[in-house]
């Protein structure tokens, strides 16, 4: 396989793996400790509304296209509790075949607004397509947050029908910001 095989095989296995998703998350803590050893008041908060994704295949390097590896960046639009844009990176890997197995990896920076409270923040993904059967974690990466949206943590579900992207977040934020 060349290496222009193997880029269009990494996407097709990405945009596989975006189709298939709608994994379930794991809700985050309702407190934060300080490092006075303090707890600070949270509010909790759920966001849904829906999102365009542009995913751009970039050139890798030759051990990468050797490896199977294929990266990706990534340009977002949301709408709705989320308001916003994102940007990010995604090398994934796997054939996207019917039926395989694959993996990608995904950093996104959100800038926007989120509760009437502006800033930013990383997300995380991580998928895998075990035989065909999907498992998607998408989370806020810890003291990513700035702004007004400093000490943000939470959980993203995807979900696509009939082609539309939509999400829904639960996210914690402390009271004070």
């Amino acid at each position: 396989m060349i290496a222009g095989d193997r880029t269009r095989s990494s996407l097709t296995l990405t945009v596989f793996f975006v189709l298939a998703m709608g994994g379930s998350m794991v809700a985050q803590s309702t407190s934060q400790a300080q490092p006075s050893g303090k707890t600070e008041a949270m509010l909790t908060g759920h966001a849904k509304g829906t999102f365009e994704v542009k995913v751009i295949p970039q050139t890798a390097d030759e051990q990468a296209h050797s490896a199977g590896i294929a990266r990706m960046s990534l340009d977002k639009q949301w709408h709705g509790g989320l308001e916003g844009m994102s940007q990010g990176e995604m090398l994934s890997s796997g054939s996207g075949a019917k039926g395989s197995s694959g993996a990608y990896v995904a950093l996104e920076q959100f800038t926007g607004t989120l509760a009437g409270r502006s800033g930013s923040f990383v997300f995380q993904q991580m998928g895998t397509m075990t035989r065909g059967v999907p498992n998607l974690t998408i989370t806020v990466v810890p003291d990513s947050g700035s702004g007004q949206l400093a000490g943000i943590a939470g959980t993203l579900t995807i979900v696509i029908a009939d082609g539309k992207h939509s999400y829904d977040f639960e996210y914690t934020l402390p009271e004070g910001h």
